[in-house]
């Protein structure tokens, strides 16, 4: 597994960062290929902040543990890994390791002032547009903890499609040519 550290407002030591790869490294069993595991520390409001974002094969696993310890934040952050993995077992399983299986963070809403007119992008990200079908991209969306996700619908042509949680449950899927999929 490669990894890639950033810190943010601190300094981690060397032993951290060593621990972080113990722990994380035990979950690259799971995959067939190389994985590529992101973990950022940070410090907010006196408490340890450890998120974790492992990228295999086009998926996206990602945890973000925040406790009083930086290690503990980094073992609640794998095992939260673990239960997406296990609990999406069915539908990860091809994509996952033969036998890797076999054993057994709420978004801030801030309402703009009605006042303020100019529309101001603070974030812009680019990144590829794999083709999937729905139900993967539910997937890849709970694993992400978003709220929606913007693919290429493979039973509509590959036609950019977005799958949003609904608020009053279950899913939605907007789709660009019309279908009422």
């Amino acid at each position: 597994m490669k990894f890639t550290f950033t810190e943010k407002r601190m300094a981690s030591s060397e032993d951290l960062r060593a621990y972080a790869m113990k722990k994380i490294g035990k979950l690259d069993k799971l995959f067939k290929n190389e994985a590529d595991a992101y973990v950022t520390f940070s410090i907010e409001r006196g408490r340890f902040l450890a998120e974790i974002t492992i990228r295999d094969n086009g998926m996206f696993y990602r945890a973000s543990e925040l406790t009083n310890d930086m290690y503990a934040s980094v073992d609640s952050g794998v095992a939260a890994i673990e239960r997406q993995i296990r609990r999406n077992k069915t539908r990860l399983s091809k994509r996952l390791r033969e036998g890797a299986l076999e054993r057994e963070a709420i978004p801030v809403y801030a309402p703009a002032d009605e006042a303020e007119e100019e529309f101001k992008i603070v974030r812009s990200k680019r990144f590829s547009i794999k083709p999937m079908s729905p139900e993967e991209a539910i997937l890849q969306m709970n694993l992400l903890g978003h709220e929606f996700f913007v693919f290429k619908n493979m039973d509509s042509d590959d036609a950019i499609s977005v799958v949003y949680k609904r608020h009053q449950g279950g899913y939605g899927l907007i789709c660009d040519d019309g279908a009422d999929d």
